[in-house]
């Protein structure tokens, strides 16, 4: 069996992602910033980026011999990234719930979460991995760590299966983002 070559590593990579994306969320919550934030990738991608790769590739095919041409291979992967990226927002969008911001008083989506793992804490905002946060890592509900505290309020401790072995998770506070 060959390795993957390089120029086709990043293609794979989001197909992969795509396909996490798509078979383990049944419904993505998103803020409704997150939501403006995907529609208008969604929309530049599909339009005004589809057209620059287009002409990009066009250029490339006037340099000559399409299968000695780096730049031309360039585009053509670009193109496939951006097709992919297109599948896997449209998933996303078709799916997405709206959440507004969360009550705070157990983990759900929209909430920001600290806990403690082990001796350490930690700070996170509950959601989508499509989410963003200037001050906060994003805890998707799909991931294991997600799973164990969702519905579980301050002061709670519950086990969580990591990769190292079972550990204690504390719910030390609880906030809407």
């Amino acid at each position: 069996m060959g390795l993957i070559h390089p120029h086709h590593w990043r293609f794979l990579t989001q197909v992969v992602e795509f396909l996490l994306v798509t078979e383990s969320e049944a419904t993505t919550h998103l803020s409704p910033d997150a939501h403006r934030r995907l529609a208008d990738e969604l929309a530049h991608r599909k339009g005004e980026y589809r057209q620059e790769i287009s002409a990009w590739i066009e250029r490339a095919r006037e340099h000559g011999d399409i299968r000695e041409n780096a730049d031309y291979d360039a585009a053509k992967n670009e193109q496939g990234y951006n097709e992919g990226r297109i599948r896997q927002l449209e998933a996303i969008l078709e799916k997405a719930e709206i959440v507004e911001g969360a009550a705070g008083d157990v983990v759900a989506s929209g909430t920001i979460v600290k806990i403690r793992l082990g001796e350490d804490e930690w700070t996170y905002l509950v959601g989508s991995i499509e989410e963003r946060h200037d001050e906060y890592d994003v805890l998707s509900v799909s991931a294991p760590l997600g799973q164990a505290i969702l519905g579980r309020g301050i002061g709670e401790v519950v086990d969580y299966e990591a990769p190292v072995g079972t550990m204690k998770v504390e719910i030390l506070d609880i906030r809407p983002a």
